[in-house]
């Protein structure tokens, strides 16, 4: 073969192997939301530091690359930021956006994911205001939001919001329902959208309908990937328990969202358990989404 025909042959070579490239699909992204009960809990047999390992290894099995936790205090925070090697983390506490109070932190994959901004607002009239409250909202509430820029996929960046609304205001769920929409509507103009989080709320709540759009005229910037991807409602799927292994019959009070340009590949409740018990008192929600 001549110098000169090497040559072009190189080149086309080269061309074509930076085509296939460009047209790689992005490897799937996997999600995980998870309430881990808050570790100063009077829990007996179910203590944080006696299923603080195992829950660990249940997001490890999972292998998530992006984690949303709820409920979590600093420490508990700190231990699974040095359990979960090779992730990221943000989370502040609810009470005074520093340390005090629970906390609603992210963790995401370093390998996959940049955060190129990030921030929290509060559950609140006044969102900007560290430990506000308002409505009828027991404590206070918030949510975590971070900006990532995909390295193994071109195009929008993605903007996850990470929140835990009030076990007993009504009124305050449904007002921190059209909080959350708007600010997904402010932060992730041109991004992916992805929403965490343990909305103590049903299917067929007031809250549920003011996130996702159910019955109202404009369409919401997301859908509850449990159900496109399990379309027929079935008994058994609640997301919390008193520490028990197997299917819950309460309600589905966990949820994750997703904008409309992913498509949900699957979407599960995880009934992982370990001599009887299971490491938090809400199961862990997954999804596998791809765009």
């Amino acid at each position: 073969m001549s110098l000169s025909r090497s040559f072009l042959l190189a080149i086309v070579c080269g061309f074509t192997a930076s085509a296939t490239m460009a047209t790689e699909p992005a490897p799937d992204v996997k999600v995980m939301s998870f309430n881990i009960r808050y570790g100063t809990a009077k829990d007996g047999e179910n203590h944080w530091d006696k299923r603080k390992e195992f829950l660990a290894d249940t997001v490890k099995a999972f292998g998530p690359d992006l984690l949303g936790t709820q409920e979590n205090l600093g420490f508990q925070r700190d231990f699974l930021a040095e359990k979960l090697a090779g992730y990221e983390a943000l989370g502040v506490g609810r009470d005074d956006g520093k340390e005090k109070g629970e906390m609603m932190a992210v963790f995401w994959r370093k390998e996959r994911f940049e955060k190129t901004d990030g921030g929290h607002f509060w559950l609140s009239e006044t969102p900007k205001v560290a430990g506000s409250k308002s409505w009828d909202s027991s404590l206070p509430r918030m949510a975590t939001w971070v900006k990532l820029k995909d390295k193994k996929a071109d195009g929008k960046a993605v903007l996850w919001v990470n929140t835990h609304f009030d076990h007993m205001g009504k009124v305050s769920r449904v007002e921190a329902a059209k909080l959350l929409r708007s600010q997904i509507a402010a932060l992730g103009e041109g991004c992916s959208i992805l929403v965490t989080g343990d909305f103590n709320s049903g299917e067929e709540s007031d809250p549920y309908k003011a996130l996702f759009g159910v019955g109202g005229k404009d369409e919401s910037p997301v859908v509850d990937s449990y159900r496109v991807a399990h379309p027929k409602r079935e008994d058994n799927e609640g997301t919390t328990t008193p520490f028990k292994p197997g299917p819950s019959k309460g309600s589905r009070i966990d949820w994750i969202g997703v904008s409309r340009d992913w498509k949900v590949v699957s979407a599960e409740i995880d009934h992982t358990s370990r001599d009887g018990r299971t490491p938090s008192d809400h199961f862990p929600i997954t999804a596998v989404i791809r765009r």
